[in-house]
């Protein structure tokens, strides 16, 4: 194989296609990007299927978060300990469902748990607030947030248990579907 060293096996790579939206090479890209954030920390070579994460500082770094104002509630959502250091594997389901050949219903539900910012399943008014308040930075003054918040809430909670479950999410975005292409969604 020359100077050129195996990154997977190819049952490693047929396991990445059957749980993902990619194909082997976009694969082997994703590992080369993922390699490139921490050459020193990210081996060449997956065969023996290293246990090694990179920190949300790092991955938070790349063009396609660095400015995305849900950063760090991403990278924490698709993180399998929950505190945004993402494994390789935890990287390519990242891409995979922020890539616009994943379906809108798993979008929907990844949106929703990047949106539950305090983490308790539900959609309460102060993770409607802080979305707002993301999305539209400084344009809205904190009491405009709130007061869109308060509709949304109105519109959105169909049971009036002051939260928004995912299937209430889901009703809602069903009426905006707008919404979820914000920030790294895509329709």
């Amino acid at each position: 194989m020359g100077s050129k060293q195996t990154t997977f096996r190819d049952d490693q790579l047929d396991e990445y296609q059957d749980c993902t939206f990619f194909t082997s090479k976009e694969i082997l890209r994703l590992h080369g990007r993922f390699r490139d954030l921490a050459p020193n920390i990210v081996p060449m070579d997956y065969t023996n299927n290293p246990d090694i994460t990179l920190p949300s500082s790092v991955i938070t770094t790349m063009p396609e978060l660095k400015e995305n104002p849900f950063r760090h509630s991403i990278v924490e959502t698709f993180s399998e300990d929950g505190k945004g250091n993402l494994s390789f594997s935890d990287f390519v389901d990242m891409f995979s469902v922020l890539s616009e050949m994943a379906p809108l219903d798993l979008k929907i539900i990844y949106a929703f748990r990047i949106y539950d910012f305090n983490r308790d399943g539900f959609l309460c008014e102060k993770d409607v607030e802080e979305t707002v308040h993301r999305l539209t930075g400084e344009e809205l003054r904190p009491e405009e947030r709130r007061l869109v918040s308060q509709r949304v809430m109105e519109e959105a909670d169909l049971d009036g248990d002051g939260k928004l479950s995912l299937t209430e999410f889901e009703n809602m975005i069903s009426k905006a579907p707008d919404f979820i292409s914000v920030e790294g969604f895509g329709k």
